[in-house]
């Protein structure tokens, strides 16, 4: 498969797909990869512990800024998800990165009205809710 592929068909190992098939060829397709966030649990609501920090700043320092202590709540931090994954986007050379800012609208805790949010709506609904994501190549 070509590394294009590989990053597209497995995003959760892409980096390591591309590095070890393809070492030469990521600027390549970091040029010709737009990347566009959707919904999430924003930054003020996703709450985490010092293990999910840790996993993210270790391999990466400057995931620390997307981790902020929570008030009140010793060893517990606000996470910005949306953050994170502009992070592993712009690490691997992806610079077209559009959607979700990490900005209030976007988050699906925050906007019921608008957005589906399984955590809150399984207390409702049960465990329903659907996903749907697109890939494509132009």
């Amino acid at each position: 498969s070509t590394p294009y592929f590989c990053a597209l068909a497995r995003p959760h190992s892409a980096a390591s797909a591309i590095k070890s098939e393809a070492q030469g060829a990521l600027p390549a397709v970091a040029a010709d990869t737009l990347a566009w966030l959707g919904p999430c649990i924003g930054p003020q609501a996703f709450e985490v512990g010092p293990e999910v920090r840790a996993a993210f700043c270790d391999a990466d320092a400057a995931a620390q800024a997307c981790f902020v202590a929570r008030a009140g709540a010793p060893g517990k931090y606000l996470c910005d998800l949306a953050g994170l994954a502009r992070l592993r986007l712009q690490a691997l050379g992806i610079t077209q990165i559009y959607g979700n800012d990490s900005t209030a609208p976007w988050c699906t805790v925050a906007n019921t009205s608008r957005f589906f949010s399984h955590r809150q709506g399984a207390a409702v609904l049960g465990a329903s809710g659907r996903f749907a994501a697109c890939i494509w190549r132009g």
